[in-house]
């Protein structure tokens, strides 16, 4: 494998945001630069927004990058790293761009190559539409980061919804001088679930809806579920419903948004769907978590293998882009929308 500039095409695989904030965490862990071209070119919004522009400022702030085209609209950038500075770190978005996707570009860089605990505040958005929501970096992440031996603390002081964002999250990152494999293939029968029904600036009615559809749709399924209603205050109205499958191995969370005229109903059948799906595919890992969890796996000299309940296109896309960087034998076994099972293999 070369170790000049990697060249990457956006607009491969999935062609959105991810191929950018993998390509910077992993330039990141293994020194080496990268152009990426034709950004986000399968999106309606073509080009870096804010939320990806403070990806790259992110990434560069703690590796003390040098860095050419980050700006909105952007379709090419030049990233070189430096070395990586443990510290407190303050990230503001400007926007309801996604916090979680910022902190997942930069958490794992400062966890291997920091050397000492860092603190890092985003500020944006804390719950969007395709992208994990706080609740799922607390729930689900974290505790895939903890199994694999790399221990991230997250707090959420105050919830963010689109338009107007304000929500702010925080991270502590302990150094972590080994990352574990990781071997789940099997799931137990789910049951029980758990989660809850939040609103913000709406009528509690639209957060007992909320729960009250929850349950339902899960009984159905043949689930009995715990779904309380929580009252939250943020900038701006907003609404969230999730479901928790604490049975599984490490507990997976699915969750539906609300948006201007959007029935709450609707906002618990998106997380319902999402549940089911899981519960019905009885593999231990969500198609989320897949993804997410190729980066610190293929920095372990472990062995891995884990089944999921989707291969999406996330996550072959992912696949392709760590290979850019990492030399590393990756297996998928599936067909892309049905469950299938990742190896990553020891390194000799």
């Amino acid at each position: 494998m070369s170790n000049g500039t990697i060249e990457i095409d956006g607009s491969e695989g999935e062609g959105g945001g991810q191929v950018l904030r993998s390509s910077l965490a992993l330039s990141v862990l293994t020194g080496r630069p990268f152009k990426l071209v034709n950004i986000r070119a399968r999106r309606a919004k073509p080009g870096l927004q804010p939320q990806h522009v403070m990806c790259v400022k992110a990434a560069g702030t703690i590796s003390g990058a040098t860095y050419k085209g980050a700006s909105n609209g952007s379709a090419v950038l030049y990233f070189e790293p430096g070395t990586v500075k443990s510290g407190k770190y303050v990230f503001t978005i400007g926007t309801a761009g996604a916090t979680a996707l910022v902190l997942h570009t930069v958490a794992l860089p400062l966890a291997l190559r920091g050397g000492e605990v860092c603190e890092v505040t985003i500020t944006g958005g804390t719950h969007n539409q395709h992208a994990p929501c706080y609740h799922f970096l607390e729930t689900t992440w974290a505790a895939y980061m903890r199994r694999m031996g790399v221990e991230v603390e997250v707090e959420m002081t105050r919830p963010g919804f689109y338009p107007r964002g304000g929500g702010e999250i925080r991270a502590v990152i302990h150094p972590c001088s080994r990352v574990n494999g990781l071997h789940l293939t099997t799931c137990p029968e789910l049951t029980t679930a758990g989660g809850f029904s939040a609103f913000a600036e709406l009528p509690e009615s639209v957060g007992r809806k909320q729960a009250r559809r929850l349950s339902v749709r899960l009984k159905n399924e043949g689930v009995e579920s715990h779904i309380p209603v929580e009252e939250w205050h943020a900038a701006n109205p907003g609404t969230v419903a999730a479901v928790i499958f604490r049975q599984a191995p490490v507990p997976p969370l699915f969750f539906g948004l609300g948006e201007r005229g959007k029935p709450a109903e609707s906002v618990a059948d998106d997380a319902a769907d999402e549940a089911i799906r899981f519960c019905d595919a009885k593999c231990p890992v969500d198609p989320h978590s897949a993804d997410q969890l190729l980066l610190p796996l293929v920095f372990s000299r472990d062995a891995s293998e884990f089944k999921t309940s989707e291969i999406t296109r996330h996550l072959t896309t992912n696949i392709a882009t760590v290979r850019k960087f990492v030399d590393r034998v990756i297996e998928v076994d599936g067909e892309a929308g049905q469950p299938g099972t990742v190896r990553i293999a020891a390194v000799v």
